[in-house]
């Protein structure tokens, strides 16, 4: 199960159209490696101010980011499946990110959200083997949900 959080100063950027592509983003990511019904994860959809925040308060970074990944692993004694963790998306950062791009805000947070569940699921950029793994990952992943891959 995904629960989908919007930070209410955020809600007027994004349609039910883009919450549903973000579910089916996350789903995807998931599935790339793990079956999605036994897993459990929360998308945060907040202010860019609140992710730098968050990213001093957490990794000791003051700086805007555009997402965040906090892997958890911990077991919801409700429902026995597996939580993975939280992502958290800046999306003001996001919509100048797309802008930038010149591809809508939806592509722009579907991939941010497989990016971030990636994390969760144990992919890293760190070094270049890791790099590559993880981005041929995303790239097949945006592909089957219809979005063009950003370039390596």
């Amino acid at each position: 199960m995904i629960q989908l959080v919007i930070d209410p100063t955020q809600s007027t950027h994004l349609t039910e159209a883009i919450n549903k592509r973000l579910i089916k983003a996350a789903e995807a990511a998931i599935n790339h490696l793990q079956d999605a019904e036994k897993l459990e994860l929360t998308l945060a959809l907040s202010s860019n101010e609140r992710v730098q925040e968050m990213n001093l308060a957490y990794l000791g970074v003051d700086s805007p980011t555009d997402v965040l990944s906090f892997p958890a692993g911990d077991t919801n004694p409700e429902s026995g499946n597996t939580y993975l963790g939280d992502v958290i998306i800046a999306v003001p950062q996001a919509i100048t990110q797309a802008t930038a791009a010149g591809h809508p805000l939806e592509d722009e947070l579907a991939l941010l959200t497989v990016h971030a569940v990636l994390h969760l699921l144990g992919f890293d950029h760190a070094d270049e083997a890791e790099k590559a793994r993880m981005w041929a990952a995303q790239h097949h992943i945006l592909s089957t949900l219809g979005i063009p891959a950003p370039p390596v």
